[in-house]
Parts: structure tokens; sequence; C-alpha cells
């Protein structure tokens, strides 16, 4: 297949619609954990959880996705196995990487292993650029992971198997993917068909794992409690379904074309932070000190890595920041899947 030129999102400035719509995504993606933990204490296992909230979004996107591929069916037509790929990596596979290292781990590593992929990323870029990261982007990187820790507030013995390690470095791989699939700024496929095809192929694989026997589902019609009342099981469900994927997905799909794969990837950081609040504001989990003294890290990684992609675009010379990004798509991206 033809290879296509991956062009470099502008990186003079950094867009407000783009920065929120990243900041958006990130605080919806963490309410999934709020949402699920009301599902598990009610008897749903994690399988049920990822294929109820990956199916019900196929079936919200899929009249939006169809009336996309009849009108535009010559432009997307060459993307669709970029599409099935980004479904069945990013979205299910990540999920399910995840939960296996959940089970393996406590969850606050687990999620720490899994946000590893903004420094994936800019080991990606160094190894395929022949060109070392500046100084300032490296410090924003270990800024960022080190808030990171304090988040997650992983001092008290959290219990460790190199099979976990391994799940969860595979869900952080996975993430990575999906900024690398979702920065193509001047891509030919609609977010919403991105996010609505990968959807329905990301459930389709759920279900045949979850039929097979691979992945557990089981779930209950039964109430649920959530945010301290009983509530119907629906109600979590569509939590899931409509804020935490449909919205979140498309949201961090824009976003990430405005801001480029390594930006997003570290704005995204900010899900953990939002986690934390909303176990504060929906579970009563009140953030220690550290935890809050974690997030002021995490902002000034992100921070430090954007004032670094800011002063390379007046170097002489290719920019790190630019380089990143034609390095981000990489062969499969370029010419094989599309």
């Amino acid at each position: 297949m033809p290879s296509t030129t991956i062009a470099s999102p502008p990186t003079t400035r950094l867009a407000p619609p783009a920065l929120l719509f990243a900041l958006a995504s990130a605080a919806t993606f963490a309410l999934s954990g709020s949402f699920a933990k009301s599902l598990f204490e009610a008897g749903w296992s994690p399988g049920a959880a990822v294929a109820a909230r990956i199916g019900g979004a196929a079936v919200v996107l899929l009249i939006p996705v169809i009336v996309t591929l009849v009108r535009q069916w010559d432009t997307v037509k060459g993307s669709l196995l970029r599409i099935a790929v980004y479904g069945v990596v990013p979205i299910a596979l990540c999920q399910l990487f995840y939960f296996n290292a959940v089970s393996h781990l406590s969850v606050g590593v687990a999620l720490l292993l899994e946000y590893l992929s903004p420094v994936l990323l800019v080991g990606w870029a160094w190894l395929t650029t022949r060109t070392r990261p500046r100084t300032l982007t490296i410090l924003g990187a270990v800024f960022a992971m080190f808030g990171l820790v304090l988040v997650l507030d992983l001092a008290g013995g959290a219990h460790v198997s190199v099979e976990g390690i391994l799940w969860g470095l595979a869900a952080a791989v996975c993430s990575a993917v999906f900024f690398i699939m979702s920065a193509r700024s001047n891509d030919n496929v609609p977010p919403i068909l991105m996010a609505g095809g990968g959807m329905a192929v990301g459930a389709v694989l759920i279900l045949v794992l979850g039929i097979s026997g691979l992945m557990p589902l089981a779930f209950t019609t039964s109430d649920v409690l959530f945010a301290g009342h009983q509530v119907p099981w629906f109600v979590p469900v569509l939590g899931l379904v409509l804020v935490t994927t449909v919205f979140a997905y498309v949201a961090g799909i824009v976003a990430t074309r405005g801001l480029g794969s390594k930006v997003a990837s570290f704005v995204a950081l900010f899900e953990v932070l939002f986690a934390v609040v909303w176990a504060w504001i929906l579970l009563g989990e009140m953030p220690r000190l550290v935890q809050l003294l974690g997030g002021l890290c995490i902002m000034g990684g992100v921070v430090m890595v954007r004032l670094d992609e800011l002063r390379g675009v007046n170097r002489r010379g290719p920019s790190y920041a630019v380089d990143l990004e034609n390095a981000d798509a990489g062969p499969a991206v370029r010419g094989e899947l599309n």
C-alpha cells in the first residue's frame, strides 16, 4: 500500500481548544473507576464491565459511524484496517491487559505501570530519531512520573508479581499506541469514525474472549451502590458508556490531533489526579497531602515538556518535537496500516 506522509501538528502555540479537550478527556476517563467500582461490588466481573462499556459505546455510535462511512467511503475505505487495529490494541487489549495486571497487583501499581506510556513515547522517539531528548524534556518526564508515584501513594507495601508487571507494561504499550495512532493531524478518518469503528471491533474481540472462557463475563441486574445511593444497575453502565467511553475517546482523539502524541500523553496523566478527586467526591476517599503534591508534580512535568517543545521550534534544524511526531507514526502507521 502507498505510504502516507504524516504532517506534524503546529507546535508554535498551544491551541486552547485542544488543551481543553485533552483535560475533558482525562477528567471523564477518570470517572470510569468510580462507575466500575459500584458494579464490581454488586457482583460484576471486570470483563463484563469492559464488555458493557465498549459494546454500549459501539451501539451509541453505530448510526453516526454508518452515516460517516456512507458519506465518506471513498476517503476512508483505505483506513479500515487501521481502524480495526485501533479497536483491538488501544481500546480492547489495553483494558484487558490492565484488568489482568489488577488481578496480580494493587490497583495503584497497575495504574502506574500503564501510565508509563509517556516515557515509552519519549524513549521511542529517542530510538527512532537517534536524537537524545533535550534536558528539559527528560526532566519533565521524570518529574511527571515522580508525581504519579506520589498521587498513587504507593508507599504502603504493595504486592508485586512479575506476571502482573508484564501485564501492566503491556497495557502501557497499548496506551502509547493510542496516542501514536490518534496523533495524525491530517488524518482523513473523522474522530467519530475512529472511535466508533474501534469500539465495534473492540467489543467483538471482548465478546469472543468472554464466550471462549478466556475472560469471565459475570453480571447482575440488581441495584448498585453509587455515590452513597442505591441506583439501578444501568446508571453506572450508562456512565461508563456515554461519559467515560464515547465522550472521552472522541475528545481524546481530537485533543491528540491538536497537541501531538507526546504532549497529549503527558496531559492525559491528569487522569490519575482527576481519579483521586472523583474518588474524594463520589466515594468519600479523602486524598492525602502527598497526593496533592503529586498532582503539582504532574502539572510541572507537563509544563516542562511543552515549554521544551516551544523552545525547540525556534532553533535551527529539526525540532525534537517535530521529529517525535514523525517517529511516532512509524512504518506501521505510515504504510501498512493505511
